[in-house]
């Protein structure tokens, strides 16, 4: 690996090499390793999601590694690990089960009418219980091997067992959260780990002190109530009020700084592309007309890193399975990875 390192041109043409973005690292060698969890058993609209990880690393090869942020960021080492097609084939058997609970429950029925469909409900909910177990165990030997962690999904649930892993480690910190909806809701659908119930899930850790949402547009009365009664853990910048302010003449950079202000000193980042214009990943699994623009995710993203505090890790999750979407998503995971990379520089500076 030091060899091919030494010949390796980042101005040639990406190799598909089976590693993200072509880079000729290994789990060894690279300091971020990269898992692709291709699950999307309980998404409640558009599937495709859980090829997201695939598109992705397919798309990535057509990048350039110049970054504006880190020129050299490529150096810190970046390894995806194989996408378990065990969890894809999981995945497919148990979204058809799941299809038959949503339509049920769209049609006004119970669970329980003919034929009862509650065991299947609870095999559900113990197949994703493993996929977050799973998550959870590899996620904890690359950060013990002094490893650090980014999630590609699949739909919003992908991450969980990653949170688990970081409370592990870290005793408090915050999740930067970008979407279009609030993700704050018990159980939708019977699902114990829906992909809408995926911060009601991470707010259970205690060791996640904060949640600050950017974007959210599609919103129930229950989770605006858990917001508005969460004494201040959870903040939520919504997208009409986002806008407001924008047209009334406040810049972004100070809403940025505003919502940065809120987060702890050691901050994560979950990212479903539902949160940008859906111009941008049109084939997730929930798009919603509004949004943010991508160049302005990076600037909060910018700030966050100015601001000092450091980036821990970060997730993508719904990108659809296309390859626009796909070559979207890479270009999100490859600027998280360098502005993680930096993070993490300027926080060793400050604490030597």
């Amino acid at each position: 690996m030091t060899h091919k390192l030494k010949d390796y041109n980042p101005s040639g043409v990406g190799e598909k090499n089976g590693n993200i973005l072509g880079l000729p690292f290994d789990y060894e060698s690279a300091n971020l390793i990269v898992f692709g969890v291709p699950w999307e058993v309980t998404v409640s609209y558009g599937a495709g999601t859980a090829n997201g990880p695939q598109q992705i690393l397919d798309a990535s090869t057509q990048l350039d590694l110049f970054d504006f942020d880190h020129p050299d960021g490529w150096k810190q080492g970046i390894f995806m690990m194989e996408i378990p097609q065990d969890i894809l084939e999981k995945n497919k058997y148990y979204r058809a089960c799941a299809a038959k609970i949503i339509e049920r429950l769209a049609q006004g029925k119970t669970l329980t009418d003919t034929p009862d469909l509650t065991p299947v409900l609870t095999e559900i909910n113990q197949a994703c219980q493993q996929v977050n177990q799973w998550l959870f165990k590899y996620c904890q030997q690359a950060i013990n091997d002094g490893k650090r962690v980014a999630v590609i999904g699949g739909d919003h649930s992908s991450p969980l067992g990653y949170f688990q892993a970081l409370a592990d480690q870290y005793a408090n910190y915050g999740i930067l959260h970008i979407d279009a909806h609030a993700d704050l809701r018990n159980a939708y659908e019977g699902f114990e780990f829906s992909h809408a119930s995926i911060m009601f899930n991470a707010i259970k850790l205690p060791q996640i002190s904060k949640l600050v949402q950017v974007g959210l547009r599609d919103i129930c009365h229950d989770e605006v109530q858990i917001i508005d009664q969460s004494d201040g853990r959870i903040v939520a910048y919504y997208d009409p009020a986002i806008k407001q302010e924008l047209f009334s003449g406040k810049s972004w950079i100070d809403l940025c700084r505003e919502i940065i202000s809120h987060l702890p000193e050691q901050v994560y980042i979950s990212f479903d592309v539902d949160g940008l214009d859906p111009k941008l990943c049109p084939n997730t699994g929930t798009p919603v007309p509004g949004g943010l623009e991508l160049e302005q995710t990076f600037c909060l993203f910018r700030e966050l890193v100015k601001s000092g505090r450091k980036i821990i890790g970060f997730d993508i999750c719904e990108v659809g399975d296309a390859e626009w979407d796909g070559n979207v998503g890479a270009r999100i995971v490859y600027k998280l990875a360098n502005l993680m990379d930096l993070s993490n520089q300027e926080s060793g500076v400050r604490n030597q």
